[in-house]
């Protein structure tokens, strides 16, 4: 039979050796979050004043043995971080398999959804500013396209009016090599009528170098001060012909000089011819400017006028409202 031990053995013995507590299975609480963590202080509060407390009429013994406890639970309290890593390990150990892992996959599936969510944010916006953007595109291209087509209706009218011959002379004399041959000296004035019949443009007004030709033989040249005509207005301009002693190289039987009158005397080389056929040729370009520079249409007007050129009708207005062809 094993003898029982008195109190005053117990008391004896407990400065020496404090008894030890059994061993207590604590709830284990794996960290994982703030919340959770408040929700373990609450716990682990819990379970600390759980312990039962000492009444004042308690025995000798009884206080001796709560002095140790209290000095373990001070030695033990003494450092909470270290505390609450070995509570946390050994959550890890005592914990049931795959609970840990489980809490972690929750988790980690959470910051999945979140990020999916923020992808999923950031391409609509760019999905939002790409569809304003083409439809921004979309609309202003279609506003140029009715502009540029009702620009394109509103052509320029352009008519040429008449030519006037102030002289046209034949005369002997040398080209630049020295070649013995007849010079022709032209000048002419060129009158047609230009009107711009768009109401929401201007006009920008260039031309080729207007030419006087006899068969593949040019004459003369003229070339036209480019200006701009406003929307819904008309003018008329006047282009000076000139030609100053061309070589002929026998241009035919219709330029032979025929000699005038003091021909005989010294200095005197001018001579009269017969009536010539001639045609006057350009190219006029307009260009209308309707949205700066994106709506810019441009519209070209080839001219071909046949007209005679009669010695015996100089300095007089001739026609050419029925001369003229149009391209």
């Amino acid at each position: 039979m094993p003898h029982a031990k008195t109190d005053s053995e117990v008391t004896s013995l407990a400065p020496s050796s404090p008894p030890r507590s059994p061993p207590r299975t604590r709830p284990v609480y794996y960290v994982q979050s703030p919340s959770r963590d408040s929700h373990d202080g609450e716990k682990t509060a819990t379970s600390v004043h759980s312990t039962p407390a000492l009444s004042p009429m308690a025995s000798p013994r009884h206080s001796h043995s709560s002095v140790g406890r209290d000095s373990s639970s001070s030695r033990f309290s003494g450092h909470p971080k270290r505390k609450a890593d070995k509570s946390s390990s050994a959550g890890r150990k005592g914990a049931p398999p795959g609970k840990g892992w489980q809490e972690i996959g929750v988790i980690e599936e959470e910051g999945l959804l979140d990020d999916e969510e923020h992808t999923r944010i950031v391409p609509k916006k760019c999905y939002y500013f790409l569809v304003f953007v083409l439809g921004f595109v979309a609309l202003f291209s279609f506003f140029a396209l009715v502009l540029w087509g009702a620009s394109r209706s509103q052509k320029p009218q352009i008519v040429m009016k008449s030519i006037k011959f102030e002289n046209f002379i034949i005369q002997a004399g040398t080209d630049a090599s020295l070649v013995p041959t007849d010079m022709a000296t032209t000048n002419a004035t060129v009158k047609f009528t230009y009107r711009n019949k768009g109401t929401f443009f201007g006009i920008h007004v260039t031309a080729d170098p207007f030419q006087l030709a006899y068969s593949q033989l040019t004459l003369a040249n003229g070339d036209l001060h480019k200006f701009y005509q406003a929307r819904s207005s008309r003018r008329t301009v006047s282009v000076a012909v000139l030609g100053n002693k061309v070589p002929l190289y026998g241009g035919g039987p219709t330029l032979t000089a025929a000699p005038a009158a003091g021909a005989g005397k010294k200095g005197a080389t001018s001579s009269s011819v017969a009536p010539v056929p001639m045609v006057l040729r350009t190219t006029l370009h307009s260009r209308a400017y309707v949205l700066g520079a994106l709506v810019k249409p441009k519209f070209t007007l080839a001219v071909e006028c046949r007209v005679v050129m009669n010695p015996n009708k100089l300095t007089k207005l001739i026609s050419l409202d029925k001369a003229c062809h149009y391209s």
